[in-house]
């Protein structure tokens, strides 16, 4: 997805469109010199930077300073003097509000003016009456939304899902009960597993929604455009619990006897795997 169409002084012509404005006079008054200095070669091509859904900022990081063609760790460092247009509930960290898209890079692109392209995108996104309508029928801000909207993007197997693994979301949050998000522990140890230990429960971390109530303090990822969507706009429906029983099929249900049998059948699966 192509985020911003570029400015008048930055689109290239072919060379067909070339000769038709000389033929219409378009560039009488242009000299020899200047024509192919003004329009480049078609071979000339802007780079761009492309943010897939749910990285986490980390991952952007990292992906910024290679497209830059700087010293890892640059562009981490360059926040504080990035002055990024963030909500006070984000307290400086633009975790989630790194908007998935495809940015354009040119020799004048520094970290600082990266970021804050991606930040002005997410805001752009996220404050459409959409949004706003969406996060106030579900008892929550936007901040919040983007966070669940976060967890959505990790938790979901496919799109298809996301709708579903939304509404599991809130039922709990109106329950009372803790989410028990793996991703959010998996956010707090900065890997990506599908295994999470009981040990693994238990760490003291802000960000383990099995021992704490309520949503992570901060987003887990960069959602894109269809988890906030379901984060907005979630599947009507019960359940209570999802899990993954393998590739393809993620099951969900209301009634915790039927998800026991249902992680039983994960973790079998999961031994065969691990035995092929």
């Amino acid at each position: 997805m192509q985020t911003k169409i570029p400015r008048r002084g930055t689109i290239r012509l072919t060379r067909r469109g070339r000769i038709a404005l000389i033929a219409t006079g378009a560039l009488a008054a242009a000299t020899a010199v200047t024509v192919p200095l003004l329009l480049p070669d078609d071979n000339a091509r802007p780079e761009s930077l492309t943010i897939p859904e749910g990285w986490r900022s980390s991952q952007v990081y990292a992906a910024v300073d290679k497209a830059l063609k700087v010293p890892a760790g640059t562009t981490k460092k360059a926040l504080p003097k990035a002055d990024l247009k963030l909500p006070g509930d984000a307290g400086g960290n633009p975790e989630g509000y790194l908007f998935p898209a495809t940015y354009p890079i040119s020799s004048q692109s520094t970290p600082a003016s990266v970021l804050s392209y991606m930040v002005d995108t997410a805001n752009k996104k996220f404050s459409g009456s959409h949004v706003t309508a969406g996060a106030d029928r579900n008892a929550v801000n936007v901040y919040q939304t983007v966070t669940i909207a976060s967890m959505i993007e990790a938790e979901a197997g496919s799109k298809a899902e996301m709708g579903k693994v939304a509404r599991v979301i809130y039922n709990r949050l109106d329950k009372g009960m803790p989410l028990q998000m793996d991703s959010t522990i998996n956010y707090a140890l900065n890997r990506s597993t599908l295994a999470t230990s009981d040990r693994d429960t238990k760490i003291d971390s802000p960000y383990n929604t099995y021992a704490r109530m309520g949503l992570p303090p901060t987003p887990i990822s960069n959602p894109g455009e269809a988890a906030m969507r379901a984060a907005t706009s979630p599947t009507p429906g019960d359940w209570l619990y999802f899990v993954t029983v393998k590739p393809g099929d993620t099951r969900f249900t209301a009634n915790f006897e039927e998800h026991q049998r249902n992680v039983a059948e994960f973790d079998k699966n999961t031994r065969h795997s691990q035995r092929s």
